[in-house]
């Protein structure tokens, strides 16, 4: 279970990190950071490499064909992260065909973008992380577990109120 949260989270921690020195702690505002910073070519180099299908693929089948279920949930999982955000990012994807092509799919639609239906899809989304969060409650997993997901599920909404409502009203 660790490793498939590891997993899931792994795709964009990057983006956390270099976001969240950029903006509490170097003070760089919100504007620069993710127009300036985020398209800059240090910040998609590094995306291409943890948004990579290619990157990840062959993890995860290196660790099917060596039999590791902590490799293939953690692995596996960032696939899944990584199939879920391809269709989701209208300007802002990632090359995810890295090292093969820096080429990046242009969606018609974006997670948070409300130009391109972030106003419908963020609240999909974040149904679909609160049904996520309910299922795993269920299974009772412990109160580490517990914790953590409830953690994970406000981060989400943090987020999708950053977008929609403070970073795309000004």
């Amino acid at each position: 279970m660790l490793a498939a949260l590891v997993g899931g989270l792994l795709p964009d921690l990057s983006l956390y990190v270099m976001a969240g020195i950029s903006l509490f702690v170097l003070g760089i505002p919100p504007q620069i950071v993710f127009d300036e910073l985020y398209f800059s070519t240090l910040w998609q180099t590094i995306f291409a490499i943890d948004n990579s299908f290619i990157l990840w693929g062959l993890l995860l089948a290196l660790a099917i064909r060596r039999r590791a279920p902590w490799a293939v949930a953690l692995s596996g999982a960032a696939f899944l992260h990584l199939c879920l955000d391809f269709p989701l990012h209208h300007d802002d994807g990632r090359p995810h065909f890295w090292p093969i092509t820096r080429w990046v799919f242009e969606s018609p639609l974006s997670y948070w973008d409300r130009a391109h239906g972030a106003v419908w899809l963020a609240p999909m989304e974040a149904g679909l992380a609160v049904a996520a969060a309910v299922i795993l409650w269920q299974q009772r997993l412990g109160l580490a577990v517990t914790v953590l997901v409830a953690i994970l599920l406000m981060a989400e909404f943090w987020i999708v109120r950053q977008w929609l409502f403070i970073f795309m009203a000004q």
